[in-house]
């Protein structure tokens, strides 16, 4: 038999069918777990670049450089935070990103990796919208350096303008002065740091447990084929409307 949901039909089998099914699913899902782990390999195979650029920083404990960043541990990730000076609310789906990120930094940290969420905005606009967002990872500006722009997640305006930008490895049409992204540092006993690894685009789903939930659920993400398609749902967490929580019963039986 099949159950219709909205135009679509899905079947709807015995126990012993569903279970057969799900071992080939199994096998396959086995198969993307093998991948997982030799891809995760060939990343730290890569070859790294040692940063020579004197980049600063300006954070709550005065300015610092990318060195500095790391603070005890070896390793540092950055994540390139979309918000630039003037704006009053960083980007909607970094926000999304840094929701999932925020509480496992402390993990992070005992385990030799620093994390550091920053962006173009100055220090005092970052912090109006830290606060408002309630995290607390450390978050630091870029603004004055060339940071950004060096790590392809900032644009100049002619570049904007010329209808190509430099991005995720590839000339691409922008959608602004600014994207979003992932990079990996390693600092030496001499204090050299090391770029190794960056991630744009759709390299940044790994990063949020939300995908990986609505995956396995029956109607999975339910997002437009085309245009947006993360913003089509995802809020700031401060700007959905209430709703019933699990357990307490549907809204028409209130």
């Amino acid at each position: 038999m099949n159950m219709r949901i909205g135009k679509e039909e899905h079947p709807v089998v015995s126990r012993d069918a569903w279970i057969e099914a799900s071992r080939r699913l199994v096998e396959r899902e086995k198969e993307l777990t093998r991948l997982h782990d030799r891809l995760a390999q060939e990343r730290r195979e890569l070859p790294w670049v040692r940063i020579e650029q004197d980049y600063q920083f300006q954070t709550h404990d005065g300015p610092r450089s990318l060195a500095q960043l790391f603070g005890a541990n070896s390793q540092l990730l950055i994540y390139h935070f979309m918000l630039a000076p003037g704006q009053e609310e960083g980007c909607i789906g970094c926000s999304f990103l840094l929701d999932h990120v925020d509480g496992i930094v402390v993990h992070l940290q005992h385990h030799d990796v620093s994390v550091v969420a920053v962006s173009r905005a100055p220090l005092d606009e970052i912090a109006r919208y830290q606060a408002r967002m309630g995290w607390d990872i450390p978050w630091v500006s870029s603004n004055g350096s060339d940071f950004n722009y060096d790590f392809r997640v900032s644009f100049r305006p002619e570049q904007v303008a010329a209808g190509e930008v430099d991005y995720n490895f590839k000339r691409q049409a922008p959608w602004g002065e600014e994207a979003s992204g992932l990079s990996a540092f390693y600092r030496n006993e001499q204090g050299e740091v090391f770029h190794t690894y960056s991630s744009y685009g759709r390299g940044g789903e790994v990063l949020l447990p939300a995908y990986a939930l609505l995956d396995m659920t029956p109607l999975g993400r339910r997002e437009p084929a085309e245009g947006a398609k993360m913003t089509s749902w995802v809020k700031r967490h401060d700007e959905y409307q209430a709703r019933p929580q699990a357990g307490h019963g549907h809204a028409c039986c209130s």
